[in-house]
């Protein structure tokens, strides 16, 4: 248990470090419109990743689809586009996808 931390801390202070670093070093140049555009990208490009990997989950070397992940996931995108605002739309994501994994189940 005690790795965990150890671990969880040094991936902390690398991260802090490695952006410190990338600001202290792109500080007073221009991007290119390219590059500009690649950075643009990176948080989606990980964040949808991430969702991916939560809604299709390995079982007996398959890949299986996790309906309540999805529901929830299905559930923030479209609050999200009605109401425009992140935090009540990620609350109420949570909220539908944990109901229906409790309902579904």
């Amino acid at each position: 248990m005690l790795n965990n931390w150890i671990l969880i801390g040094l991936l902390a202070i690398s991260t802090y470090l490695s952006r410190i670093i990338g600001m202290e070093m792109m500080a007073g140049r221009e991007m290119s419109s390219t590059l500009r555009l690649y950075f643009n990208y990176v948080p989606i490009g990980i964040i949808s990743a991430l969702v991916v990997k939560q809604i299709l989950v390995p079982t007996n070397g398959h890949l299986v689809v996790s309906f309540p992940i999805l529901i929830g996931c299905l559930t923030t995108a479209i609050t999200i586009k009605i109401l425009k605002t992140f935090l009540p739309a990620v609350l109420i994501g949570a909220i539908i996808g944990w109901l229906s994994r409790y309902l579904i189940s």
